[in-house]
């Protein structure tokens, strides 16, 4: 695994401020996961792991979790719970899709989401950007549930059809196409969420707390 590049800064208005970006790796996917944030830990992260056990490694800035390929059957047991400090900017980069995942993360900073493969049975919390911050997927997605703080903008893009799709109070039942949606102010924002999934979708909603 190379990491020589994970490592950096995220800078807001404030240089005082910057906040080193920390990557939690997620090799081959994972069925369930729960992420949230806990000020009170010593350490980085700290990890729970229920079924399955992954291999998990820690090496400048990077958290590695790799469930080895299971059979479906066996792989669909694995379920993380995972515990983060708000002093990193946090990347999560999930790499083989994510089943059901909940998070709560309106106390961390966030530096972006990588899913590669498909979602399903997602809500997410998410934190005030720094920046425009991307959630991108490149499969399809189901049952996707985000929510951001009210005044913070967001655009909503899809590759595919989509089927019961809302962004706060913009909604469609069903669209055959590509969709492109953006809350009013995106386009000045400085502090933004950019939300891009690639394949097809059914049940999204992006909302306001």
């Amino acid at each position: 695994m190379n990491t020589s590049d994970t490592t950096t800064e995220i800078q807001n208005n404030k240089p005082e401020q910057a906040l080193t970006i920390s990557r939690l790796v997620f090799a081959h996917g994972v069925a369930n996961l729960t992420i949230r944030v806990d000020a009170s830990m010593a350490a980085m992260y700290r990890g729970e792991f229920y079924g399955p056990k992954p291999r998990v490694t820690e090496a400048d800035g990077v958290i590695y979790i790799d469930y080895p390929r299971f059979n479906p059957l066996i792989w669909g047991r694995t379920a993380a719970d995972i515990a983060v400090s708000p002093s990193a900017a946090w990347f999560v980069d999930i790499r083989g899709g994510v089943s059901r995942w909940d998070a709560d993360l309106r106390h961390a900073s966030l530096s972006g989401i990588d899913v590669r493969g498909g979602l399903n049975q997602v809500d997410l919390q998410l934190p005030a950007p720094s920046g425009t911050v991307k959630f991108r997927v490149t499969g399809g997605a189901s049952h996707l549930r985000l929510r951001r703080p009210g005044n913070v903008p967001a655009r909503l893009q899809i590759g595919g059809g989509a089927s019961k799709l809302a962004l706060d109070d913009q909604g469609f039942g069903s669209v055959s196409g590509p969709v492109r949606l953006e809350s009013p102010g995106y386009s000045a924002a400085a502090d933004r969420y950019e939300i891009e999934i690639g394949g097809g979708a059914s049940q999204i909603s992006v909302a306001r707390d």
